[in-house]
């Protein structure tokens, strides 16, 4: 694994530590991670190294708060609650308000509904083609 990652498996739970603070903290399915990581650990490895790049305050162009922010929007559209839980938290320790991370909540549910919306057409298509 990359150096400043470790894994600890302790009581059925998997732990996965940054440097610098906690990562993700899951319960009895995370177990499973080991599976994965003994499957292919080269791509868990490239995993994290992705992960830790770009969630490095040292590099790109937005801020630790911004970056965790469009997490905890993208967390919501994609209904991951370990995300949610993590990023949200990570957000406000970033220095984003907890109204900054409700906003961010409904900026990504107003792009889900959208896409609710849109995906009806397809519907409305689909009924005007079979007229």
């Amino acid at each position: 694994m990359v150096d400043d990652w470790s894994s600890f498996w302790m009581a059925g739970q998997v732990t996965v530590t940054r440097k610098g603070g906690w990562m993700h903290s899951h319960s009895e399915e995370a177990k499973y991670m080991s599976d994965i990581k003994d499957a292919v650990p080269e791509m868990v490895e490239a995993f994290f190294g992705f992960d830790k790049a770009v969630f490095n305050k040292n590099t790109g162009n937005l801020d630790p708060a911004t970056r965790e922010l469009i997490a905890v929007g993208v967390a919501v559209t994609t209904q991951c609650h370990f995300c949610i839980e993590d990023h949200a938290k990570r957000a406000v320790k970033a220095g984003a308000s907890k109204a900054d991370v409700a906003e961010a909540v409904m900026v990504a549910a107003a792009l889900r509904a959208g896409g609710g919306v849109t995906h009806g057409w397809k519907a409305m298509k689909s009924i005007a083609e079979a007229e």
